[in-house]
Formats: C-alpha cells, structure tokens, sequence
C-alpha cells in the first residue's frame, strides 16, 4: 500500500491486485463532498483513504470508473451510500458479478477482505456534474463498454480508469475497437490538464497525449498480428 500526495486535494492511493500487480484509486477532498474513484480489490482497499477523512463530515460520493472486479470489490463498504457509475456498468457488474467473482477464486487473484455484491446505485449516461466540487463525469468507452473518465476542473487532473497504461515513457492502449481509440484521444486533447491518473501506471504529465498518439500505430500492429493468429 503506498500513499501519494498528488496535489493539496487530491491523494492517490496504490493497492496490491496480486503479486505482481496493482491498482491505483483516488481521493477528491472537495469543497461540499469527498470522492472515492475506484474501490479496489476488496473492503480493505479503500480504509487508508477512510482514515484520512475520518474527521471529515463532508458527504462521500464513490465513483467507479468502470465494472471491472479490481476496481469495485470494495463497494460494499458504502452500500448505504452514494456510488457513482455509467449506467451500463451497474448492468454489467449485475449481469457478471458471480461468473466475474468465482473465476477469481478459481485464479487465486488477490482479494483484500470479505467481498461482498454492491453495485452502484446512481447511474447516469453521455455526462455528470458537480458543480460545487469542479468535478464532471463523462463517457468514453474504450477499454471497456462503460469506461467513464473524471476531469478535476480546480487540480487539472484526468483520471482516465484502464483506458490507457503507462511505462518507461510509452502508453499501452486497452482497447481493441481503432475507432473508439481515436474517438478517446480526441476527447483527452480538448481537456486542459496537466496531470493524468491511470489505474494501473505512474501518473503522468500533459505528454500522455503524445505518448497515446505514438501508441496507435504499433498498437494496431498488434491488433492485426492477433486477430490473424487467431
């Protein structure tokens, strides 16, 4: 578990997956709420954010970036609460959750506490705002189907969930749809930011756009080589 201060509001939280992997969640202390992006891999993910705010009465509004296990396993800690997502990831997370829940056992993945259904229970399409808190919420399926991206107006940050990682100054595209790749680039650039936040990768500086520009050509090299080998 580490800890990083990205800026005066905004903590960044890193949690193991598994042995050999993490996932990053995130912490908004804004001026009417605190919001929670993500929950990690199980109920004990998010306590270090908690202890953070424990004497903070400020409402907590949960925001997951999209339906995937590692990202949602710890909601049931705010099931009397607010949780946010586009409306396709609550079907999803209802429509899979035990399918998605016995394949991890069945792996061994990492699970941190005892992991129970919750699903999100405000659910919007197309954009979401907070105005008193300089936060929107705003579709951009790629990695998958209910992808959202958060844009913190006040910081200039963008967390952009699994859409795209990050190492040794490349971007790694998660996706396999070119059109929705483009579509997703193309948002990213109107934003006026200058840091981005990623599931799974270091934070990066306003240079992640270049570095997914440069991905696009090698990325559907890939795409190619695996679609014929299958």
């Amino acid at each position: 578990m580490k800890l990083t201060k990205i800026t005066d509001r905004t903590i960044m939280l890193t949690v193991p997956e598994s042995a050999d992997s993490t996932v990053n969640l995130a912490l908004i202390l804004g001026a009417k709420h605190n919001f929670i992006i993500d929950t990690g891999v199980g109920p004990n993910s998010v306590q270090p954010l908690l202890e953070l705010i424990k004497s903070d009465d400020k409402p907590i509004i949960v925001i997951n970036t999209h339906g995937d296990w590692d990202h949602v396993y710890g909601n049931c800690v705010f099931e009397n609460g607010i949780i946010v997502s586009h409306k396709l990831s609550r079907e999803r997370m209802g429509k899979e959750w035990d399918e998605v829940m016995l394949k991890v056992k069945e792996r061994g993945q990492f699970m941190d506490g005892e992991v129970r259904k919750c699903l999100p229970n405000v659910t919007f399409e197309g954009s979401m705002y907070f105005p008193d808190d300089g936060i929107s919420l705003f579709e951009t399926p790629f990695h998958t189907i209910d992808d959202i991206t958060i844009y913190d107006e006040v910081d200039k940050i963008l967390h952009i969930g699994d859409n795209f990682g990050f190492a040794e100054g490349l971007a790694y595209p998660w996706g396999k749809e070119p059109d929705a790749f483009k579509r997703v680039v193309e948002i990213y650039k109107q934003y006026d930011f200058n840091i981005m936040l990623s599931g799974h990768s270091e934070p990066q500086s306003k240079e992640a756009i270049a570095m997914m520009e440069a991905a696009e050509e090698p990325w559907l090299k890939w795409l190619k080589e695996n679609n014929e080998a299958n």
